[in-house]
């Protein structure tokens, strides 16, 4: 009896292990990448929107989004657009980058619009008094505390370039680097002061700003880029928002940077080749410690080098990334295939990250990427 009842719970056991469905898993080899989980991650950056903020600052309130997890593990990489732009407009495109996607996802991502500059603002009352330059700067430390960030890495263009520099002068600790494209560190000179009054009275607002953001070249050839920021602008909601960022832009004061007083964290200039501020970011490259600074001029990068040639400004961020000693591993390809020497810049990447010397027409090129104690001065 015994022997039947044992004979039957086997059969029975038996039967039971035969409906169950076993999928065998092969384990992935040590570094081989989860291609699936890589492709969901793309795709999560790719359709991120961000995290809309206002963030109450002692000069109002901050227009910012946010992309990524917050991570305060490594630096933030904080954007800061130009006048007649806003921080889509300036900055999607680049950061929707394909190749821009590796970096995209190891850094969070915070942008910020100057105030009343974000898409849909209202617009501000008649004799309302706009922050100035200095006021814009002293706003960004509250974005930092209000998301716990211990430092960035500052990307700004134009106008948002000169405020990210006046606020790493004042807050040195909380930055850990700097990329400024089209940087215009001085006043305006008399002769800019009256150039820019006959301006104002012969040319409509929306012809100053493109004047402002685009290459004599682009104008001329009237782009498509071009057109689609006149058409942007033409229809803008609160223009008088845009002029009144333009006016306090163009009352700026000199930075007063130079060999003594310098930014203290690797810089990347970059300008397009023919742009509007083309000899002033010559001139802030000739101020700027040349042990920690890098200068890329790009060929047919125009006034906007961020929408017009993100590749290679993708590139270029990747290498300024990696000498600061994040993202070892990167792969590096496009400027080390392309490289290119013009007759009066060179592009080197021999040395270390130790403070070495400003390389020269004669620099022999290496096989390393440069690191932010080179000049580097690409067209490319």
């Amino acid at each position: 009896m015994c022997e039947q009842r044992a004979e039957k719970k086997f059969v029975a056991m038996t039967t039971e292990l035969q409906e169950i469905a076993i999928t065998e898993e092969k384990p992935l080899l040590p570094g081989q990448p989860d291609s699936v989980k890589e492709a969901e991650l793309a795709a999560r950056i790719l359709l991120d929107q961000g995290q809309e903020h206002s963030i109450e600052t002692p000069h109002g309130l901050l227009h910012v989004t946010l992309h990524g997890t917050g991570n305060t593990r490594r630096p933030a990489i904080l954007t800061y657009h130009d006048v007649g732009l806003e921080s889509k407009s300036c900055f999607s495109a680049l950061f929707k980058f394909e190749e821009m996607q590796e970096i995209v996802k190891n850094f969070t991502v915070v942008h910020i619009d100057a105030p009343g500059q974000e898409e849909g603002a209202a617009a501000y009352p008649a004799g309302y008094q706009y922050p100035s330059m200095d006021q814009l700067a002293e706003m960004i430390p509250s974005v930092l505390q209000y998301f716990n960030f211990r430092s960035v890495i500052g990307m700004g263009i134009g106008a948002g370039a000169y405020i990210l520099s006046k606020f790493t002068l004042n807050s040195p600790d909380l930055v850990e680097g700097l990329v400024l494209i089209n940087i215009d560190m001085n006043a305006r000179g008399w002769m800019d002061w009256a150039a820019h009054k006959l301006t104002t009275l012969t040319s409509s607002l929306t012809e100053q700003i493109l004047t402002h953001l685009f290459s004599q070249e682009e104008l001329s050839a009237n782009t498509d880029l071009l057109q689609i920021q006149r058409e942007r602008l033409s229809k803008c909601t609160n223009l008088s928002n845009v002029e009144l960022f333009w006016k306090s832009y163009n009352s700026r004061r000199d930075l007063n940077i130079d060999r003594n007083s310098p930014l203290k964290c690797p810089v990347m200039l970059v300008v397009g080749d023919q742009a509007p501020y083309e000899d002033a970011a010559v001139e802030c490259n000739s101020k700027l410690d040349p042990t920690t600074t890098s200068f890329l001029k790009m060929a047919d990068g125009g006034g906007l080098p961020q929408l017009t040639q993100p590749s290679k400004l993708t590139e270029a961020f990747k290498y300024f990334i990696q000498g600061m000693g994040y993202m070892a591993s990167s792969c590096m390809t496009r400027l080390s295939r392309s490289r290119t020497t013009s007759l009066s810049s060179s592009y080197s990447m021999e040395g270390s990250r130790s403070r070495s010397r400003t390389l020269s027409q004669s620099s022999q090129g290496g096989q390393l990427p440069p690191s932010p104690s080179h000049t580097m001065e690409v067209s490319c």
